[in-house]
């Protein structure tokens, strides 16, 4: 053990001394009586640990805890001192110093020093750990903000492809029936011709639902218009009756925000359709210069903590990741028998704010 003795006093240097040579374990100990000299050990050798007197001749331990600060050098510093009154010794340990033993326990000074370095570890290890957890954590935003945009690029390529490629045929399909139907007049020729024209049309319909689904070209048309026609197409679609309200203040939305709001009011509804059992969808949208916020909530059975996983929390996670990615945060309300309410709450202001410490409720 290497210690650090702030000390003034030979003869309490030697009883300290002593007190650890009782253990019979390796003891390197190096007694300094000012700062200067306390700075210079502080960067000359590395210590276990520090003990101080609290006051010694024209300062107190807290200048020399002040210095360890200013020199970024972080040890257990235990106060080894007489008597110094209550409150010095609660300013001590709000300072940020390990311990306080009078020098009259010098008996428990082995299990003082040791519990302390033992936690000084501890609390080192623990914000290694904190660090490793919080440099993955951003690692994670990272890699989920690039799958998100591989995953909207292949979804806007495989779109391109529909377009030319499967639409071309579809209109070649529908100018062959044409001319079939123009230059035929065998009734039972006309017959399938209709038919085939009809099963045309659903083709093209379905071809172009997709080409929505996968990219949403509506969003050109301002994020309000793209939440108008997601809900109008939901409600044709399922038969749950969709109410949209739209508040905006301005259309010129970054198109990375745009696509966020979206993609959850897209995701919701799905769940909704999916999971809900509703008959009824609201979705709110909100936005000023500051702000801009997304409420989609229904009036179903509601989540528990037993379904809720189960049910949705794949795409849940998905969205909360996609908020992060724009600054934003997803919160997410639900009372069993009562509904389902989706909040995506994103700042407009260049700034990431902080999301409330709980963004999922879940009541029973």
């Amino acid at each position: 053990m290497r210690v650090l003795h702030l000390e003034d006093s030979p003869q309490d240097h030697l009883l300290v001394k002593r007190e650890f040579q009782k253990s019979g374990e390796p003891l390197e100990i190096l007694c300094v009586e000012n700062l200067p000299a306390f700075e210079q050990a502080l960067t000359a050798t590395r210590f276990d640990v520090v003990l101080a007197d609290y006051r010694l001749p024209g300062f107190t331990a807290l200048d020399a805890w002040q210095v360890m600060q200013r020199l970024s050098i972080r040890l257990p510093f235990v106060l080894l001192s007489g008597a110094i009154g209550e409150t010095a010794a609660v300013q001590a340990i709000q300072a940020g110093m390990s311990d306080y033993l009078p020098k009259e326990d010098l008996a428990k000074l082995r299990h003082v020093t040791q519990r302390a370095i033992e936690t000084h570890r501890i609390v080192l290890a623990r914000e290694h750990a904190d660090a490793e957890l919080l440099q993955s954590q951003r690692q994670l935003a990272s890699f989920a903000e690039q799958l998100q945009l591989t995953i909207e690029q292949e979804r806007a390529a495989i779109a391109r492809e529909i377009h030319d490629d499967i639409g071309g045929s579809l209109a070649a399909i529908r100018f062959d029936l044409a001319w079939i139907s123009r230059h035929t007049l065998d009734t039972t020729m006309l017959t399938h011709v209709d038919a085939a024209t009809e099963m045309l049309q659903h083709a093209v319909q379905a071809s172009q639902r997709i080409m929505m689904s996968l990219r949403p070209a509506i969003l050109d048309q301002g994020l309000a218009a793209a939440m108008q026609w997601l809900g109008d197409s939901f409600s044709r679609r399922t038969g749950i009756a969709t109410q949209i309200k739209a508040q905006l203040q301005t259309e010129q939305l970054p198109k990375a925000i745009q696509l966020a709001a979206y993609r959850t009011a897209q995701e919701a509804l799905t769940n909704a359709s999916k999971h809900a059992q509703c008959t009824q969808v609201k979705i709110d949208l909100v936005g000023d210069e500051h702000f801009l916020t997304l409420e989609i909530a229904d009036n179903g059975q509601g989540m528990t903590e037993t379904t809720a996983p189960q049910g949705s929390g794949f795409g849940l996670n998905g969205l909360k990741e996609r908020a992060k990615t724009v600054g934003g945060w997803l919160d997410v309300s639900s009372h069993k028998g009562k509904g389902t309410s989706i909040t995506l709450s994103i700042p407009l202001n260049g700034q990431v704010s902080q999301p409330p410490d709980d963004t999922r409720t879940v009541a029973p």
